[in-house]
């Protein structure tokens, strides 16, 4: 059958080094024995691989040309074809309450909206890899103190452990990108419970990181108009050089200080 054609719209940059899908599959060895979801496979190059190691698969593809072509090349994906955005999908329709895994070669033009769709079901979800724009990437594995530590960075860190894995080269793509890539594994960690209002926790951190150049005391004078002397040192750091703990901290002084 033809080869599926890349559309620029869809974010679509096809793999085609075999050894790279196979490594991208190997990332989920210790997760065999839970349901897995791979998100855009595209012409199934990563899926093979999948379905070889034994994972109980459905993959969920957006391009009714991709579709198609799943359709007439892997029979074995009957019933377990997805043809839908993942971005709209109810993920309880499909697993209800039961644990499942997610993967993919994700197009970058909605990864960062792919890992915001995984917090909402994280405690569905205990393992979460594929590949990304390399920035994108090391921006959610990045640690306190990093240029490129941000909110995705904290809101995924908050409850999972994050490990950047390897960067992919432009050239193993279809059409190559202009950009590398970088595979990352999200494992769920042991919180269940963050110790303060979540959405306020989420508030706290988009607001302190939308003026990043600015300390705490300027960026969150709409939330803490006069924060507690005993406060000042945090008050005096900025978004980058706090821990998810300390954004905690935050977020239970600013709850605190509500009148």
């Amino acid at each position: 059958m033809q080869q599926v054609k890349a559309k620029k719209s869809l974010g679509q940059h096809f793999l085609t080094d075999l050894s790279v899908a196979q490594r991208i599959a190997g990332t989920m060895s210790e997760q065999v024995n839970l349901p897995l979801l791979e998100v855009g496979p595209g012409m199934g190059v990563l899926t093979k691989f999948l379905i070889n190691a034994g994972h109980d698969i459905k993959v969920v593809e957006l391009d009714s040309e991709a579709v198609n072509y799943l359709q007439a090349n892997f029979p074995m994906l009957e019933g377990r074809i997805i043809a839908d955005d993942f971005l709209k999908l109810d993920l309880k329709a499909i697993y209800g309450d039961s644990k499942f895994c997610i993967i993919g070669n994700y197009p970058y033009n909605i990864s960062t909206q792919i890992f915001f769709k995984v917090l909402e079901y994280k405690d569905q979800i205990p393992c979460c890899s594929g590949m990304l724009q390399r920035e994108v990437a090391q921006r959610i594995a990045a640690g306190p103190g990093s240029r490129t530590y941000g909110i995705l960075s904290v809101l995924l860190q908050a409850w999972y452990d994050i490990e950047y894995l390897f960067t992919v080269d432009e050239n193993v793509f279809d059409p190559p990108p202009k950009v590398k890539s970088g595979v990352i594994r999200l494992t769920r960690n042991s919180v269940t419970s963050l110790g303060c209002d979540e959405t306020l926790f989420k508030t706290v951190v988009k607001t302190a990181f939308g003026q990043r150049r600015k300390t705490l005391r300027n960026s969150l004078k709409a939330l803490i108009p006069i924060p507690p002397s005993d406060y000042a040192e945090l008050m005096s750091m900025r978004p980058e050089q706090l821990s998810v703990a300390q954004f905690v901290e935050l977020t239970n002084l600013v709850a605190a200080c509500r009148p």
